[in-house]
């Protein structure tokens, strides 16, 4: 949709989202994370709302069935990225370290994990009130990926099913943009491709930083046997070493050489979704295991 290569648009937007998680704070990745996820909120809750079915429609189309001819193929790799799949659900982790909430402030100056039995009844309220906030932060996250899935399933089945649109690989954006263009005209296009734009950029950028710190705390932990000292011990340099290197020239290097976007996507997809029970099996024993019981009623 804009002059020159793709391949140039690529590595440019991948470099910005790389200089934003290396160089910025937490809040600033925050910050455009949290302003894009509305705009793509926004985006596509407005369409959805301009070409919104009969309510008997709408009704009819949330009673669960298995459609003929159902391609499993197509519908696995997407369920793995659902709440950004197995990995950002470990990324909320960090997130939460970053932002201080919890106990993250006291692990911040000790290596030794925080035990909850030891705290006292002002630390033990106010841990209480964390888990309290995290719930609602979680079921919002829940709730407006909810929304913005069914404006997009409104979107699908009232515009593009009708005139046998697929938006394959590099046309995701026109083919959307397109489908809106018919309702609202030029306005209507560039809208859906500003959303289809933000929501990819968005996820470049999550995943950096996410999968960054993932990396980066699991490297120290399994090298923690071997004492490490200076700044092979920080956490910060091993971050921007898995950033810079295995999730920006390796993404680079492979699009380059590979191509096919979508198709990579897809393998991702099969690999987050295969990961999704394993992790929330391990999540909720680890629960059982460690936290005590009057956190586990509140939680």
């Amino acid at each position: 949709m804009l002059p020159g290569d793709v391949r140039f648009w690529m590595i440019g937007s991948v470099l910005v989202s790389t200089a934003l998680v290396v160089w910025g704070r937490y809040h600033v990745i925050e910050l455009v994370a949290t302003g894009l996820a509305a705009l793509l909120a926004l985006t596509s809750v407005v369409a959805a709302v301009s070409v919104f079915p009969s309510l008997q429609s709408l009704a009819i189309g949330m009673v669960p069935q298995v459609p003929p001819g159902v391609d499993y193929g197509e519908i696995v790799p997407w369920l793995g990225f659902m709440l950004s799949g197995a990995a950002g659900m470990m990324w909320y982790s960090y997130w939460i370290r970053a932002k201080g909430f919890g106990a993250a402030e006291l692990t911040r100056t000790s290596e030794d994990p925080i035990d909850p039995s030891t705290l006292g009844p002002e630390d033990r309220r106010r841990l209480a009130g964390w888990v309290t906030h995290m719930t609602l932060d979680n079921t919002t996250a829940v709730v407006g990926t909810l929304v913005i899935t069914l404006a997009f399933l409104i979107l699908g089945t009232e515009m593009l099913r009708p005139n046998g649109l697929v938006p394959e690989e590099s046309r995701v954006a026109e083919v959307l943009g397109h489908m809106l263009g018919d309702v609202w005209g030029p306005v209507g296009f560039w809208f859906m491709v500003l959303g289809v734009f933000i929501g990819f950029w968005d996820t470049v950028l999550t995943d950096q930083d996410g999968f960054g710190r993932m990396f980066a705390n699991g490297t120290l932990i399994l090298l923690r046997p071997l004492h490490l000292k200076g700044r092979l011990a920080d956490d910060a340099f091993w971050q921007r070493a898995y950033v810079i290197g295995l999730l920006t020239v390796v993404p680079i290097a492979l699009y380059l050489t590979v191509g096919e976007p979508v198709g990579l996507l897809k393998a991702a997809g099969v690999i987050e979704a295969a990961h999704i029970p394993v992790l929330a099996g391990l999540v909720l024993y680890l629960n059982h295991r460690f936290l005590p019981a009057d956190y586990v009623r509140l939680g």
